[in-house]
């Protein structure tokens, strides 16, 4: 089998480079190398008789090669567990070191068309570049390997021309190839990127926040009449902002303008979210909050007055909240500005509305449809949760966590 026309061996503490010339003649290099000429080689190294390996080497035994089809240049020296190259070999101005138990390829340093991949890699501004080692800022030799062989391809620089010319060509003629659709398909096909798990460092501690808000909540039901209703609706409210973290502020019993009468109203609970916009919450304990009838009315189970009425007093709110307009906004702005990051002002913009009570663990199927039924009316509006809606969403953001995904 023919042996490469670049291989890299270590001697000691030097790293060789061995050539062996396959369209250059080997001996036009000695005299170009003799007469002070900068010789290059692949596109990528770039040297000169000084670095040009004169001694002579240990040799395998079943080896027949010839030597003076092969030229050796010494292009780095071992610094600890690391072979340093010489920036003028490669033409970079960042330090690039290779760790000496590793077994570097021609592959490393040349890409399709006699490309140097480091001085493409020196080009984004590294401190240095290292592969393979201890080093904290090494980058493993399995990955360095994905990276190079994602290099653009001859095939994938036509299809990149073609794109580029294909945007205005197109608008002139009837050429109906889309070539930016092509070169997107290759390149999804051909470039493996693992995308870095930006949760992982933060997944015990959500995973302990998630299983501390379950355990609670499980708590507060098990003993739900022992809790006065303000202490109740807090906790309760934790828990919907730290699953619902759009929103960032809450305010209770804030009192807007009734639209119809010229009075006032006063709303439990107003949410506030990222961008200013508000929402009304309405949370209800669940010994006393039913969902809907045991008994059927025309072979349906109707909703109980509780949610009806419940339903009915935040879509007022809403409706008086959206005739306030932006006297409302103003108004609400003036009142909390303290509470609120500087310059957010207050938007009353369809608000929504959140409505949790009751229970839905002892429903049968057919109350269990008929109450689905009658939320999804309101959904647009108003979404009703119930305390096992929370507590399912709690366990199953718990499963995802624990499962990695």
């Amino acid at each position: 089998m023919a042996k490469a026309a670049v291989e890299f061996v270590a001697q000691g503490t030097k790293l060789h480079l061995v050539y062996r010339p396959d369209i250059r003649d080997p001996e036009h290099l000695r005299i170009d190398l003799a007469k002070g000429k900068l010789v290059t080689i692949k596109g990528t190294y770039h040297l000169t008789e000084a670095y040009l390996f004169k001694g002579r080497v240990k040799r395998d035994p079943n080896d027949w090669e010839d030597d003076d089809l092969v030229m050796r240049f010494v292009v780095a020296k071992a610094e600890g567990k690391y072979f340093v190259f010489d920036p003028a070999v490669l033409n970079v101005d960042v330090p690039v070191m290779v760790a000496r138990d590793s077994r570097p390829t021609w592959k490393w340093f040349t890409a399709e068309e006699r490309t140097s991949v480091m001085r493409r890699l020196a080009e984004l501004r590294p401190t240095r570049i290292v592969i393979g080692g201890p080093l904290q800022d090494a980058i493993p030799v399995a990955e360095y390997e994905k990276l190079i062989n994602q290099f653009p391809s001859p095939h994938e620089m036509r299809l990149y021309v073609q794109s580029r010319l294909a945007v205005v060509f197109r608008e002139l003629t009837d050429a109906n190839v889309d070539a930016g659709e092509k070169l997107g398909k290759y390149v999804a096909k051909r470039v493996k990127v693992k995308p870095k798990d930006l949760i992982q460092p933060f997944r015990q501690l959500e995973v302990s926040k998630y299983e501390f808000l379950h355990s609670n909540l499980l708590a507060m039901l098990q003993d739900d009449a022992g809790m006065p209703e303000r202490q109740w609706q807090a906790q309760i409210l934790d828990i919907v902002r730290l699953l619902n973290p759009k929103y960032i502020a809450a305010f209770a019993s804030v009192t807007i303008k009734d639209s119809l009468t010229g009075g006032h109203r006063q709303v439990d609970i107003m949410l506030v979210d990222v961008n200013g916009h508000v929402d009304v919450i309405e949370i209800k304990k669940p010994f006393d909050a039913r969902i809907v009838t045991t008994t059927t009315y025309r072979d349906n189970h109707v909703p109980h007055r509780e949610l009806v009425g419940t339903v009915m007093q935040v879509e007022k709110y809403l409706f008086h909240m959206s005739r306030w307009g932006t006297a409302g906004e103003d108004a609400l702005t003036k009142r909390y500005r303290a509470e609120l990051p500087p310059q957010l002002k207050l938007r009353i913009v369809n608000p929504c509305g959140l409505i949790i009570m009751g229970r839905d663990d002892d429903l049968t199927t057919e109350q269990r449809g008929d109450f689905e039924m009658y939320r999804r009316q309101h959904k647009n509006v108003i979404d009703v949760v119930t305390y096992d809606d929370l507590l399912r969403r709690l366990e199953r953001v718990l499963q995802q966590l624990k499962a990695g995904r």
